[in-house]
């Protein structure tokens, strides 16, 4: 069974091709910069040549048929013909009154046009591909694990707001989650790499990228997590907001005359880390910046690992102790300065962190001292195999 999953973004799209149930990559590729003048790709088959290049790509529609052309090309592809898919996965973020993994018929499509104004960044661009997909490949089923799914079942100690109950009941107010198909991954990943068995562990997951979460993993299922309803609670992210209180919203809309779409923009766009230090959203930039006496960008990475910091030590709490911090991610694999500053001071908790084992990017590696109490750890994670895994489940199980 050929699956092609689909990780889409305003301005990106990600894509593998498995063959399942043996799990192996037959394709992946990346393109970034979608909309602007010249758009970046990256196209890989093993044993041929990889394909790497910038040409104008003006929308989703135009980077998903060049997708389409690459998969499918004798000389670089992996597929002889786009009728060797059997099916293909999409990491859908929310929808109201769905989650798992499911069929996206329109009945779904529906609920998560429902949430565009919690999830504007995200729910847009994945209805757009999935009706795209549904023009071009007619028939071939197309499944979507929403990020949701990892947190369902979370305690209502946890989930619930101290708003009017009857928000919860009537609209479904709660606290959702989302990273988790990146959280599920890792879940599984960290009792294998420390050959325990995962009841025994208490993990705090720091999913950190341009889109950032902490999630407390218990006995390997989510029992809190720092995302809210919408993806913009927590930790302030590349240009996304975090944790606000709600009444300044309310104070500077009326102060200004913003109306609800406009603040809504203000806080997805040019809030975060972009918003703090007015120089970037990218960690890479601001450490550059700082580095050169940008006190705005100094101060926008001391606020990210001082709030990741505050949520490890709020699920420490919650789960009565910790024995695994597992960083994922952009900014989780790759950034060895963020990964000490977050952990230093946690030293109470028994986190200990080894120096020369932290000098590692995107590699699987524990990076806490020999004999530490809490195991830290890199886990590059791979969403992508997990909704691979997923499609190819509801496929057999719906599709015979």
């Amino acid at each position: 069974m050929k699956i092609l999953v689909c990780n889409v973004g305003s301005t990106s799209l990600k894509y593998q091709v498995f063959e399942m149930p043996g799990e192996q990559q037959l394709a992946h590729g990346q393109m970034e910069r979608i909309g602007s003048p010249m758009a970046h790709f990256r196209h890989c088959v093993a044993s041929k040549p990889e394909v790497s290049a910038a040409e104008s790509l003006p929308n989703q529609r135009a980077a998903i048929q060049r997708m389409i052309s690459l998969l499918c090309d004798a000389r670089v592809g992996a597929l002889a013909d786009l009728r060797e898919l059997n099916g293909i996965g999409f990491k859908v973020v929310g929808g109201r009154g769905v989650t798992g993994a499911t069929l996206l018929d329109e009945k779904v499509l529906a609920a998560m046009e429902e949430y565009v104004p919690l999830l504007p960044a995200h729910n847009p661009p994945y209805i757009a591909a999935v009706r795209l997909f549904r023009d071009l490949l007619p028939g071939v089923p197309l499944v979507g694990l929403f990020e949701t799914a990892f947190h369902d079942g979370m305690p209502p100690r946890a989930y619930l707001y101290s708003v009017p109950y009857e928000w919860y009941e009537r609209y479904g107010v709660r606290r959702l989650g989302y990273h988790g198909a990146s959280l599920r991954y890792i879940a599984k990943r960290v009792p294998e790499l420390l050959r325990r068995p995962p009841n025994t562990l208490r993990v705090v997951a720091c999913h950190l990228g341009g889109s950032s979460s902490v999630c407390a993993i218990l006995g390997g299922r989510s029992i809190d997590t720092s995302m809210g309803m919408s993806a913009q609670a927590g930790i302030p992210m590349a240009n996304r907001c975090g944790d606000v209180d709600p009444f300044v919203i309310l104070y500077v809309m009326e102060q200004t005359g913003l109306s609800t779409e406009e603040i809504r923009q203000a806080l997805i766009t040019r809030g975060g880390l972009l918003g703090i230090s007015g120089v970037s959203g990218d960690v890479r930039d601001l450490e550059i910046a700082a580095a050169n006496g940008n006190v705005r960008a100094r101060l926008a990475l001391e606020i990210f690992a001082y709030t990741v910091k505050k949520y490890i030590g709020a699920f420490a709490a919650a789960m009565g102790g910790l024995d695994v911090i597992a960083f994922a991610g952009g900014i989780g694999e790759n950034g060895i300065e963020m990964r000490c500053e977050i952990c230093r001071g946690l030293e109470f908790l028994g986190v200990d962190l080894d120096e020369r084992r932290n000098q590692v990017r995107k590699q699987e590696a524990i990076i806490s001292k020999e004999g530490a109490r809490v195991v830290v750890l890199v886990v590059p994670t791979n969403e992508e195999i997990v909704v691979a895994r997923e499609t190819a489940r509801i496929i057999s199980e719906t599709c015979k």
